[in-house]
């Protein structure tokens, strides 16, 4: 099941945590898997070289999410050079945590335009190229906190929230051209990030976990998996909560 054999997919931020794995489970899906990178050149490229040395097929491409036009134009090259583009994980994000009364407005604004803007500008060339084919899968990575918001993440839960209403138009939209579009919203999952909060942090949010535990990145790349599939056809405009019942 699940099986993505003869696909392409491009992930976006995909050099390390979430990103990586989803492009790690993609590859061993069958999938030819192009790891979208901004600075992580070197990581990148260690990932792409892990799914080859599997048996798979993948290669990095420097995709910058905050130059739109510029995530445009690699999403859009990269479909022409591989002749085709099946899959889209727009998963490449990023937060600056602050107050409201601190938050300022150029981190406001570079978040939006990561996280949302760049997020439609590489859909925008990856439905161009969907179009022709009638088929193809959009997955956006949200976050749990964009359906029930955090404390001091103000900006960051508006760009996941704004995806969700992002995805479920587009699923609207393009239906008819058998083009799914489709959320996943991990919860406190274990990566680089969760693991440099502090003791009474990570403590405090597993309090809100009714499954006790963190979440993996392996959880998370398994439902975008789903999403990617054609066992997925029928399900379109949804958002996958993994998050160990943090929301329901």
């Amino acid at each position: 099941m699940f099986e993505l054999t003869d696909k392409v997919a491009i992930v976006t931020g995909a050099s390390r945590g979430i990103g990586r794995a989803v492009a790690e489970v993609l590859g061993a899906q069958g999938a030819r898997v192009v790891i979208g990178y901004l600075s992580g050149a070197s990581a990148a490229e260690e990932v792409a070289a892990g799914i080859v040395a599997r048996g798979g097929a993948a290669e990095p491409l420097c995709i910058d999410m905050g130059d739109p036009a510029g995530a445009e134009r690699a999403v859009a090259d990269a479909a022409k050079r591989l002749g085709r583009l099946d899959v889209l994980v727009a998963n490449a994000g990023i937060s600056v945590d602050a107050l409201l009364l601190r938050l300022k407005d150029e981190d406001l604004a570079r978040i939006l335009t990561v996280n949302v803007q760049g997020a439609v500008a590489a859909s925008r060339a990856a439905v161009k190229s969907m179009m022709r084919a009638r088929t193809g899968r959009i997955v956006y990575m949200s976050s749990v906190v964009g359906e029930m918001g955090n404390a001091g993440q103000t900006a960051y839960a508006a760009s996941k929230a704004a995806l969700l209403g992002v995805a479920r138009s587009l699923a609207r939209e393009y239906a008819s051209r058998a083009i799914t579009v489709n959320a996943v919203a991990p919860g406190y999952i274990d990566t680089d990030m969760t693991r440099a909060l502090t003791e009474d942090q990570r403590q405090a949010m597993l309090g809100g976990v009714p499954l006790g535990r963190p979440g993996t990145a392996a959880e998370v790349a398994a439902a975008v998996a789903y999403l990617a599939s054609d066992e997925a056809g029928y399900v379109t405009g949804q958002v996958l909560r993994v998050n160990g019942g943090m929301y329901m």
